[in-house]
């Protein structure tokens, strides 16, 4: 199956209206790139943040409605900039130039084929360092495919288990044979991951788990599936940073921060089926910290380089 933009089937929504043509579907985009933020990250995990920062370009809309999302402002309100593909191809550059271990690709899903592109035209002006694919998972076999070789790390979301929380919650639906399906073809392609001599990742797939209040067994299936599908090897990051914004307060049950005695059942429960790589998030006291500002910061051209 042809990825097009002309009858979109960019991700698992094929909603198949003309992008091209200025139409927009679930997502609200057209077929222009729109960005909210470009700089050195350094909230990441250690293996991609390490100490110069990953080159973090957040794009604004989103093809999921999750009533949670902590970057609501660019994922459901539209803030961003539109760009073309050869701006975007010169921002991954100008990262690369300020040290940026990586070019970290937040929300990409429905702008992978622009993204292809402006990899491509990066590449013949020296782009070397990793591409990462951070997704919400919610992407379709058939896109990824179309990225083989030009990803080096893939670093999906694996929200929920229950078909039924993705419904109530983003608004999706089958979500989990969708995202499963995704995630074996990222493992696939890369495999896990491989890290430099000072530790940074270059290739590979790593499966975040952003835990949800009140839906700790979600989690201890979603660990299952991994371990039975890409074995006890892999990489997963348990995030425990939620916190109830945007429309989170309409449910009672997700309307508070992850507890220790939640995070405590994960950490025994990885050591229970013996998956010991990756990372696991401590709970803080301002997860809101970890929310960018965006603020179009790295969007505005500055440089000619094409």
């Amino acid at each position: 199956m042809d990825i097009t933009l002309e009858k979109c089937n960019l991700c698992p929504h094929h909603c198949g209206i003309n992008r091209v043509k200025g139409e927009v579907g679930i997502c609200r985009t057209t077929d222009k790139i729109r960005v909210a933020l470009a700089n050195l990250h350094y909230f990441e995990e250690p293996c991609i943040s390490g100490k110069n920062g990953s080159g973090t370009v957040f794009f604004s809309n989103c093809n999921l409605k999750c009533v949670f999302c902590q970057n609501h402002k660019i994922s459901s309100e539209g803030f961003g900039e539109e760009i073309t593909i050869d701006r975007l191809a010169e921002i991954f550059i100008e990262l690369q130039e300020k040290g940026a271990h990586n070019i970290n690709l937040v929300s990409p899903t429905i702008y992978s084929l622009q993204i292809k592109e402006a990899i491509k035209e990066a590449r013949k002006c020296g782009l070397k360092v990793p591409m990462i694919y951070n997704s919400s998972g919610y992407d379709s076999k058939e896109a990824i495919q179309n990225l083989d070789g030009y990803i080096d790390v893939y670093l999906p979301d694996f929200k929920y288990y229950k078909n039924e929380t993705a419904k109530k919650y983003s608004n999706i639906e089958n979500y989990f044979e969708i995202t499963s399906s995704a995630i074996i073809e990222m493992h696939r392609q890369v495999g896990n991951p491989i890290f430099d001599e000072e530790g940074m990742i270059e290739k590979g797939i790593m499966i975040r788990q952003m835990m949800l209040p009140s839906h700790v067994m979600e989690t201890l299936k979603i660990l299952d599936w991994i371990k039975n599908n890409l074995g006890e090897d892999a990489y997963i990051s348990i995030m425990a940073q939620y916190f109830p914004t945007n429309k989170a307060n309409l449910y009672s049950e997700i309307n508070r921060k992850i507890t220790t005695k939640e995070l405590n059942i994960v950490k025994k429960y990885l050591q229970k089926i013996n998956m010991q790589n990756g990372y696991i998030q401590k709970i803080g006291k301002h997860e809101e910290e970890f929310v960018p500002s965006f603020n179009l910061d790295g969007i505005i051209k500055k440089n000619n380089i094409f």
